[in-house]
């Protein structure tokens, strides 16, 4: 009977041992070493990184180490000093940033060497796209973790244990700010007791280095303020704004500021009073400037016009460049359309010399698959980072041109939509989780690699201790049959999901249905043209793609020579552009000798096999992860393969309406027609309204 209990008890172990649901993120428990660690400073922060060093040490059994705050010229606000004996700071969130990397190295089996590490972004910040009610505007990992109701503000045990545990994965990935709510935001985040749910949020935030902001709706001192206007000039409605910053502060001492969408897809705005986004932008400023408080002034603006949609942030806010104030930051998407699988660099970039401006990063996957694709965003980040406006020449990157190395500004800063929700594994899908912590060491280093970031996240996230095997295995092993496989499909999943979705440059075909699933063909009558995918596409009889050379719309005057040059020549533009700038022929040569219409189906047709080779892969990673993740993870990647075969069956069989040419006989026969996926988008947008 004994050895009957013992044997259920260590089966019971066994299984709670091994069971993962990736809440843990890749802070995932290991066994320890023991180490000592001396100090003469004391403050929350710093025992925060005491705690996360003895808890998490890898290095030598019984080692010391000393943190220390210092006086270093060559260290930044949350820079620090590294090697293997101390970490040295300047502040209290140095030391903790210090401590994370210190831990990520050995975790990782990185060199820990004598070095200085700065951030190339002072402010990295999450822009969570989180309502009042707990919904989460494209969000796919569940609601919200700040909001459940107005009807529900008062604070939880559950919702404190939360909060930290997400402070604590911002923080070991360098990410030090955090806005609370949609940018489509309520005017009643700024009543009193949402403003109190706030502090409390922030209060669990500040100890791990991460201040909090606010997005913040326009006609505010109307709806809420019972003001006649929100006209940024008239002196109540700047009392109003400065009454309402000072409540604020009284509330939340280190509070970072606003963000604003403002007269973007029927946000109010200044121009609903005849004034300008820098009127709008600099009201705020002034109210918040006492305090050391920012303005981020969302540039997402376009109007139903015949101007090319790509052309408008950059007409609109390039004539405004060095009207706004020092503590005005304006955030760009880092493309001129919206977050698409694959675009060109704002043109906003570099061109704005006078004026602040950060880029805008999608972490949640709206275009991309949500949380059913694999795709590791680091790769379209990094392509991104190291773009050349040639604004100041060679080596004027879109990094450089808004990391404060070219243009010298008081404030450099970064943004990422982010992706997560009350799921257990927070990000909808475990690999959704890389995107998160890539957005993080991006934005403290923009020269990381992808690969360098994909491996540290493998390794931390998975390991050792989460296969799914009795037998141990070697290092090596696991590093040449798990690690090494699984990054060079994330590497590749990115370029896969620009294949099966838009090859070529092609952009915005999207289904109606929230922004998921083919849809080329949609354009219903009364339909704004720049909502809808003909649009984009242009197909017709004579061939496809956008004109934005001079003949066209002329977006490449936007850029700066050579590089509008390059885009606008034909025979000089990246074929993974072509069909973003070029309207072309379906018999247009490509540089392969094969016809643009026979690439495009190569392409698709290569898109749908790199998904089932994802599968295959991962088949074979059994034995070296978890059950629950490893289901997870295999039962995504089904469904992906089978949403990218209807991509390139839907795409393909639309286009050829206008190509009138076959699909190669070599490639994969299409395995539905177009009137049956017609009718099932018809159905899904039915469903969605």
């Amino acid at each position: 009977m004994k050895t009957t209990n013992l044997f259920l008890i260590l089966i019971l172990l066994s299984t709670t041992l091994f069971a993962e649901n990736g809440s843990e993120l890749w802070l995932r428990k290991k066994a320890t070493s023991n180490v000592n660690i001396n100090c003469s400073k004391s403050s929350a922060t710093i025992q925060i990184a005491l705690n996360e060093l003895k808890n998490g040490w890898q290095g030598e059994d019984g080692a010391t180490i000393e943190l220390k705050i210092v006086k270093d010229k060559q260290l930044k606000a949350d820079g620090f000093r590294l090697n293997k004996n101390s970490i040295q700071a300047t502040t209290d969130a140095g030391l903790l940033y210090g401590a994370y990397e210190m831990l990520r190295r050995q975790h990782t089996g990185q060199e820990i060497r004598n070095e200085v590490i700065n951030s190339d972004y002072n402010l990295r910040l999450l822009n969570h796209w989180d309502n009042l009610n707990g919904s989460i505007e494209r969000g796919y990992a569940g609601r919200s973790i700040f909001w459940h109701g107005t009807d529900s503000l008062e604070v939880s045990e559950n919702d404190l244990k939360k909060w930290k545990e997400y402070a604590r994965a911002n923080a070991s990935v360098g990410i030090n700010g955090t806005v609370l709510n949609n940018v489509n935001a309520s005017p009643s985040v700024l009543t009193t007791p949402v403003l109190e749910r706030a502090k409390a949020v922030a209060d669990v935030l500040r100890p791990y280095g991460i201040k909090t902001y606010l997005a913040v709706n326009f006609a505010s001192p109307e709806v809420i303020g019972g003001l006649e206007t929100a006209d940024p000039l008239d002196p109540e409605v700047k009392a109003w704004w400065n009454d309402k910053v000072k409540e604020i502060y009284a509330l939340i001492p280190d509070f970072g500021g606003f963000l604003v969408k403002a007269n973007s897809e029927g946000q109010p705005g200044p121009q609903n009073f005849g004034r300008t986004h820098a009127d709008g932008a600099n009201m705020m400023a002034e109210a918040l400037q006492p305090y050391n408080g920012i303005v981020m002034w969302r540039a997402f603006v376009y109007n139903p016009s015949d101007e090319d949609r790509a052309k408008q942030a950059y007409n609109e806010f390039m004539p405004l460049d060095g009207q706004f104030h020092e503590n005005v930051i304006i955030q760009v998407k880092n493309g001129p359309i919206d977050f698409q699988p694959r675009e060109p660099f704002s043109p906003l970039f570099g061109a704005m010399k006078h004026t602040p401006v950060m880029p805008e990063l999608q972490i949640t996957m709206e275009y991309l698959g949500q949380s059913v694709h694999l795709v590791f965003l680091a790769t379209m980040w990094e392509e991104f980072l190291k773009s050349e406006t040639w604004q100041e020449g060679a080596g004027s990157t879109v990094a450089r041109c808004t990391d404060g190395s070219i243009f010298n500004q008081k404030h450099s800063a970064i943004a990422g939509v982010a992706n997560i929700g009350l799921d257990d594994n927070w990000c909808g899908h475990d690999f959704a989780q890389a995107n998160w912590y890539a957005f993080g060491r991006q934005a403290w280093n923009h020269s990381l690699s992808s690969a360098q970031i994909a491996e540290e996240w493998i390794k931390l996230t998975f390991g050792p201790d989460s296969f799914n095997d009795k037998e141990i295995t070697p290092e090596f092993e696991w590093n040449l049959a798990f690690v090494e496989p699984v990054k060079n499909m994330m590497l590749e999943s990115r370029e896969a999901t620009v294949n099966y979705m838009m090859p070529l440059g092609l952009h915005h075909i999207f289904s109606a249905h929230a922004h998921y699933g083919p849809g080329p063909w949609w354009a219903p009558p009364g339909m704004r043209k720049d909502w809808t995918p003909p649009y984009y596409h242009q197909a017709d009889s004579l061939g496809i793609g956008f004109d934005r050379t001079a003949a066209g719309s002329n977006a490449i005057s936007q850029y700066h020579e050579p590089l509008a040059t390059q885009l606008g020549d034909v025979n000089m533009c990246p074929e993974s552009l072509l069909l973003w700038f070029h309207h072309l022929p379906w018999d247009y040569q490509m540089k392969n000798g094969r016809s643009l219409w026979d690439e495009m189906c190569y392409r698709y047709d290569a898109g749908v096999k790199q998904v089932r080779t994802f599968q295959q892969l991962w088949d074979k990673t059994e034995r070296f992860v978890d059950p629950e993740r490893f289901a997870a993870v295999q039962h995504k990647l089904t469904e992906q393969s089978m949403n990218a075969l209807e991509w390139k069956d839907a795409c393909l069989l639309y286009f050829q309406q206008f190509s009138k040419l076959p699909i190669p006989y070599e490639l994969e026969r299409p395995m539905h027609n177009l009137d049956e996926l017609l009718k099932r988008d018809k159905v899904r947008v039915r469903r969605s309204q």
